[in-house]
């Protein structure tokens, strides 16, 4: 069984998966969603989670510095709670403060260009906080 990892924006959501023993995260891809419609990209995480037999999520939990929760925090509560409520599986919120600007970071210093940046960058946050949560796991 998998973990899936899941950085949640306001227009895409950054997937990874664990390995079947639960040590490394790999980015799967990056999903469109509209959050004004709706529209969160449950049918396609359907998929993802029957493919690589999915038996948990982790869901990038976005704190403030001061440990505070602001509104990007209070829509990951609101799709972690989706997830829950759709699928019947454990999710945890891990706290992903400067995640995202670790990846930009990453994709910068392998000179990755800004269009390419943009395509991949929620997906290499994705496996940053699945990855630190595995590695928290596993101690």
């Amino acid at each position: 069984m998998r973990t899936m990892g899941l950085d949640v924006g306001s227009k895409t959501v950054g997937i990874a998966i664990s390995d079947a023993l639960g040590w490394t995260a790999q980015g799967i891809e990056t999903i469109s969603i509209d959050e004004s419609v709706g529209y969160y990209g449950v049918e396609r995480i359907r998929e993802l989670i029957a493919e690589y037999q999915v038996n948990e999520f982790v869901v990038g939990y976005p704190k403030n510095m001061n440990n505070s929760v602001g509104p990007r925090g209070e829509a990951s509560e609101e799709y972690a709670s989706l997830l829950t409520e759709t699928f019947n599986l454990p999710v945890t919120l891990w706290d992903e403060r400067l995640t995202t600007m670790a990846a930009e970071r990453t994709l910068l210093e392998a000179d990755v260009s800004r269009k390419k940046r943009k395509k991949v960058i929620d997906k290499i946050a994705a496996i940053m906080i699945l990855q630190g949560y595995l590695d928290r796991k596993n101690r």
